[in-house]
């Protein structure tokens, strides 16, 4: 008796109805896209209606903080536009002891740079602990940006959640002609992010300027490599195909969308 009422009463809605709803076709569901904003979108309009944000953490050069990237600036917080779990990116370089003011002298851990026993400024291991350094200081920027919005305590020394966070590594940056010292500085970078719970640690680029600021290392064949480059969707979609230029997998391709850097998941 109890699977006959729910047919009675299932038949009974199906006949009151209007005819024309029947017969109507369901409206296509709306294809969203994903977004990357950052320093130079602060004071304008931010993407609506996106599938995934991602945010530049730093302004523009390692050591420095995207002005808009939590609350309490004057513009509107893009961590806020991204979400909760907003994928994140960075900055890179190596500029070298002689141009650099945060270079890494004295440091002992993770690696020894301009101590007693290793005075050497212009080493691997010194460009390791600046890479390091950086992506602990675009962490913290992090961190504070969470706090600012309360969605993490006052107290907080990590995001509330594990991040997916990019490497930035672009020519417009400072980079030594040595490239075995920016793939370390690279690698400290990719190290600190990987040692507080990133989710994951991409790198961005495009092959040109990989193959100019690190000769084309194959260091990093394990992370996932978001391409830069296309000028439509359809070029974003033909760069998911490869190769990439750490030799790895790609997971995203950048290309332009109503006036923003957008981004197709591959």
């Amino acid at each position: 008796m109890l699977a006959l009422a729910i047919l009675t009463l299932t038949a009974g809605a199906a006949f009151a109805r209007d005819p024309a709803s029947v017969d109507a076709k369901a409206a296509p569901p709306k294809t969203l896209t994903g977004y990357d904003i950052s320093y130079p979108q602060c004071g304008g309009a931010y993407p609506r209606d996106i599938a995934f944000g991602i945010v530049g953490v730093t302004g523009g050069i390692v050591f420095s903080e995207n002005p808009c990237l939590g609350a309490g600036g004057t513009d509107a917080s893009q961590l806020a536009w991204a979400g909760l779990n907003a994928e994140l990116y960075m900055n890179t370089g190596n500029p070298g002891p002689e141009l650099s003011s945060h270079w890494p002298i004295g440091q002992t851990s993770p690696r020894e740079c301009g101590t007693a026993a290793r005075p050497e400024l212009d080493t691997a291991d010194c460009a390791y602990d600046y890479g390091w350094n950086s992506a602990a200081d675009a962490y913290a920027a992090a961190v504070r940006a969470y706090i600012s919005l309360g969605w993490a305590p006052p107290d907080a020394t990590q995001t509330p959640v594990a991040n997916r966070w990019w490497l930035d590594v672009e020519t417009a940056n400072s980079w030594r002609t040595d490239v075995s010292l920016n793939v370390a500085s690279l690698q400290g970078a990719a190290d600190y992010l990987a040692s507080v719970g990133a989710a994951s640690v991409g790198l961005y680029s495009v092959g040109t300027m990989w193959n100019q600021i690190t000769g084309g290392t194959s260091a990093f064949a394990g992370h996932p490599s978001w391409v830069a480059g296309a000028s439509t969707l359809r070029g974003a979609r033909t760069n998911c195909g490869g190769p990439a230029f750490t030799g790895g997998s790609i997971d995203l391709t950048q290309y332009f969308a109503k006036g923003f850097d957008a981004d197709y998941r591959c």
